[in-house]
């Protein structure tokens, strides 16, 4: 894609993301597959591709007291963009400014990643009947210091086409908490999503949803009433 030059924050944000990434990727210290300095080649690549005159241009920076250059502005967004975009094609490495080309293992990780996470969203169940018909398991779990004894306390209920401990560990992965998961039980269902909707449907009329909490589909229950509303809706 090419971007149309502007003197302005949003072309150097724009040109940054959909265009220079893209060039950087190609570059032969990138296909190497060796770590490179990424200021290097935002260098070398804007340089071929605008003018001086359109790298020396000032702009408003962020603090209303000072300006920044095009040439400037455009190797923040890059550093910024090639080290935090989720399709970033590189690797950060740490300190120095060193990245490095992502590998077919770093995108197929990222893959089954988007796979899993798709699961508890909208696009797994969006009229597609295929999928929506798919078999899978049901799962509850919940942490350690949240279990009590003989009453209701916090579970997650959620669905899972394919393993249920890479599901759960990848929806707890990144999350500031101190206590592992633990997987209370599971099931073997059929039609995953129609089945996971009937168990929240009933929760959710007896009240036993939990509002105004982050994550979804975590219910005040025992596992022992999730086990009656599963054996339930099996027969």
């Amino acid at each position: 894609m090419i971007i149309p030059f502007e003197p302005t924050k949003s072309f150097c944000y724009r040109f940054a993301r959909y265009q220079l990434l893209d060039l950087l990727a190609k570059e032969p210290e990138a296909l190497s597959g060796e770590p490179f300095r990424l200021i290097d080649l935002v260098n070398r690549v804007c340089q071929s591709i605008l003018t001086r005159e359109q790298l020396e241009t000032r702009i408003p920076a962020a603090e209303a007291d000072r300006v920044d250059t095009i040439f400037a502005s455009i190797k923040f967004w890059a550093r910024y963009e090639a080290r935090h975009l989720s399709n970033s094609p590189f690797r950060w490495l740490g300190g120095g400014g060193m990245f490095q080309l992502k590998q077919d293992s770093d995108l197929e990780k990222e893959m089954e990643d988007a796979e899993l996470a798709a699961e508890d969203d909208d696009i797994v169940d969006d009229g597609d009947e295929d999928v929506s018909n798919r078999d899978g398991w049901i799962y509850a779990f919940t942490f350690p210091a949240l279990i009590k004894d003989g009453q209701p306390f916090p579970i997650k209920i959620g669905k899972a086409s394919r393993e249920v401990e890479g599901r759960v560990s990848q929806q707890c992965k990144g999350s500031a908490l101190f206590d592992n998961p633990v997987i209370l039980r599971k099931w073997n269902v059929n039609r995953m999503s129609s089945f996971e909707r009937a168990i929240h449907l009933t929760l959710e009329t007896r009240g036993k949803w939990r509002e105004g909490v982050p994550g979804k589909e975590w219910f005040d229950t025992t596992l022992e009433e999730v086990e009656s509303i599963v054996q339930f809706i099996k027969q």
